[in-house]
């Protein structure tokens, strides 16, 4: 199995770590670079353009209605704002260990009534009075994939809204983002885009969330409304926007072009089999893995101590609760696969 995208990428390394950071493409990086060099000599290209052409390449990704996505940099601001919406006393259930920018906000909150339960049961645990029942789609220290089926039946059932962090699944887990009242995902990890970009997708009716940040660019019309209060906020999602990171959406509209180009759908098929080629070598050399079938992300407990060594071999992987993670995306290749296992054997 060879890179997806062999022109696209230059990696310096056995690179196996999408899963805290994705690679950036080269025509990325160029427009990045031209972007730059515009604003040094004041011949400032229209980045704004860039910020729309993002986010309706996400929303296609995520197979949602553009006026349904916000633009923003950060999945804690966008899961503190649905926190900031809920009455006192809601109840909250989260996954056990679910990663802190989704569910820390919640918890602040010390007038929410906030539950976790393992993720294997947490479609059972929601219950009358459940308000919000938040997850990642795939977790973020071991790879599992949550049942997000099973979860959203029981949340209709019980009246209760979904939110979903896409973070680690958005650009290799195919996406049904129409199916939850909220998604949010960063952009810099499987997505391969710049740091700074984080997308919010809300319901058709806005989710009866306040725009609690809103600033300039929340305006139905961005350039009225720079002074004093925004007598019309945007009529869509875009009114949840943070105000953006130029530069990095002239690379990131760069990056999901590449992603809608080759598709989700093949993209999955190329990490999960890379996957499934490092579970096999991790079994044959005597090492556990964390269950997690269909996913993109392979953790093995206890191993986690061995990631200095092997990143100093050239192989990048992480340690993430105690766990080795090794994140295999569309710029990994069989052969990246077994120079992981062959340092780790030696």
């Amino acid at each position: 199995m060879e890179s997806l995208a062999p022109t696209a990428f230059t990696p310096g390394t056995t690179y196996l770590n999408t899963a805290s950071t994705g690679l950036l493409p080269l025509d990325a990086v160029t427009a990045m670079h031209e972007a730059a060099l515009s604003a040094a000599s004041g011949l400032h290209l229209d980045l704004f353009a860039d910020v729309e052409a993002s986010r309706a390449a996400f929303a296609r990704i995520a197979g949602v209605s553009v006026s349904r996505v916000a633009a923003g940099a950060s999945v804690a601001v966008y899961t503190g704002l649905i926190a900031t919406s809920l009455p006192e006393g809601a109840e909250v259930l989260v996954a056990e260990g679910d990663f802190s920018s989704l569910v820390n906000p919640f918890f602040v909150r010390a007038d929410l009534k906030v539950r976790t339960a393992p993720l294997e049961s947490l479609a059972e645990a929601v219950r009358p009075g459940t308000a919000l029942v938040a997850v990642s789609a795939v977790q973020s220290a071991d790879g599992r994939l949550a049942d997000l089926s099973s979860i959203r039946d029981a949340a209709r059932a019980h009246g209760a809204r979904t939110l979903v962090d896409a973070s680690q699944s958005a650009g290799w887990l195919p996406m049904t983002a129409t199916q939850d009242d909220y998604t949010v995902a960063v952009a810099f990890k499987w997505l391969t885009c710049p740091r700074g970009i984080t997308f919010f997708v809300v319901p058709e009716d806005l989710g009866g969330l306040t725009p609690v940040f809103a600033g300039w660019v929340a305006g139905e019309e961005p350039w009225d409304s720079c002074y004093g209060p925004v007598t019309e906020l945007a009529h869509s999602a875009r009114r949840f926007d943070e105000s953006p990171s130029l530069f990095s959406y002239a690379g990131a509209r760069r990056s999901l072009a590449l992603i809608e180009e080759i598709g989700p759908e093949t993209i999955h098929a190329h990490n999960t089999a890379l996957a499934d080629r490092f579970r096999a070598g991790l079994a044959r050399l005597g090492h556990e893995v964390v269950a997690a079938p269909g996913s993109a992300i392979v953790s093995a407990p206890g191993l986690g101590h061995r990631q200095p060594e092997l990143g100093e071999a050239g192989v990048q992987l992480s340690d993430r609760a105690g766990n080795l993670r090794a994140a295999f995306h569309l710029y990994t290749t069989a052969a990246d696969v077994d120079r992981a296992l062959n340092v780790m054997e030696g």
